[in-house]
């Protein structure tokens, strides 16, 4: 596959990703706009006063599949860290994705003498800049194929086409797959990721 091809599939995927059902566009029936396009000026009859746009924090807090996320930000002290200007790019796990890990790690985390571990992790899946599917398609095709993220933690993620989608592996050899992309907030973006990264 050439890379024009590679290109338009790998946004295409990101594009379907991004398109939540539960959009107004989508309760109106209307068509989702592109991600690429999100950036164009609102239409001359739109009235309707803008919204303020939450920070990564604040667009986590209102996902009922990222209470466990949000949690350990907090049990981690990292709130105010990424509520501030960013940009930042966050690969968000969903709740699943700790429940799956091995039993007590969690509860573990959470505790207070495990606060620098919990922080390793936590910062492990944010890395700086706005890395949104467009840079990250450009990213994995200008490095051949693999993309190398140098995330706030001090360690690296690989970033990959598999199948389709895009995937992260991380330190540990663990595979996750990127579910739902461009979740914009006022200081970044969010990907959700199926899996939890471990440095």
């Amino acid at each position: 596959m050439n890379r024009t091809v590679l290109s338009v599939a790998l946004l295409a995927a990101f594009t379907a990703a991004a398109c939540s059902p539960k959009t107004a566009d989508a309760e109106a029936g209307a068509a989702p706009m592109p991600v690429a396009e999100a950036s164009d000026p609102a239409p001359a009859e739109a009235t309707t006063p803008a919204v303020e746009q939450k920070d990564v924090v604040d667009t986590a807090i209102a996902s009922p599949d990222h209470t466990t996320l949000v949690s350990a930000v907090q049990a981690a002290g990292l709130v105010d860290t990424l509520k501030g200007a960013g940009p930042f790019t966050v690969f968000a796990p969903v709740n699943a994705a700790f429940d799956a890990l091995p039993a007590g790690t969690v509860d573990t985390l959470l505790k207070p003498e495990s606060k620098a571990d919990l922080t390793a992790v936590l910062t492990y899946h944010v890395v700086p800049g706005n890395v949104d599917a467009a840079t990250l398609t450009q990213q994995i095709q200008a490095s051949g194929g693999t993309a190398t993220l140098k995330t706030v933690q001090g360690g690296e993620l690989k970033a990959q086409v598999t199948d389709g989608g895009v995937t992260l592996t991380d330190a540990k050899g663990n595979v996750a797959k990127v579910t739902t992309a461009d979740l914009k907030a006022s200081n970044g973006v969010i990907h959700v990721v199926d899996k939890v990264l471990m440095p």
